[in-house]
């Protein structure tokens, strides 16, 4: 019987000659990201406003995710949860991200690569994150 593993494809190995390096390309890409909303903190310039919001008066999926990321670098867990849970999700998924990626830089951890996944694999995944961001929504428009 063929495990979870060897259905989906997933091996750990070495990144091969002239393979593109997703690690350093995700770890690059965070950071840049990550630095330059701390830069503009620093100089106190105004976040952008969400334009669902002002044309609609309702809250957009993703309304929140800047006082969540906010209040996790102020180290208020709650209050990043309350804001907007899919991004507290995401920007955790991130950190974790960002984690194995220095583990693998730093330490030459093997690489962890898949191929060839199911299409009814793939369908499950885009369900699941449809029914996250529907969830997500729905919390935010009865918290408003």
């Amino acid at each position: 019987m063929p495990t979870l593993r060897q259905k989906l494809g997933v091996c750990l190995r070495p990144l091969a000659p002239k393979e593109t390096d997703f690690e350093f390309l995700f770890l690059v890409i965070s950071f840049v990201a990550g630095a330059s909303c701390l830069v503009w903190l620093t100089f106190g310039l105004p976040w952008p406003g969400c334009s669902f919001r002002q044309l609609t008066g309702l809250p957009c999926p993703t309304c929140g995710a800047t006082r969540s990321a906010l209040s996790l670098l102020r180290g208020d867990l709650t209050a990043a949860w309350q804001r907007n849970p899919l991004m507290f999700v995401c920007y955790a998924g991130a950190l974790i991200l960002d984690l194995y990626c220095v583990g693998v830089l730093l330490f030459r951890f093997p690489r962890v690569r898949q191929a060839g996944v199911p299409s009814k694999v793939k369908r499950g995944l885009y369900l699941l994150i449809l029914v996250a961001i529907a969830a997500n929504w729905v919390y935010l428009l009865a918290n408003r």
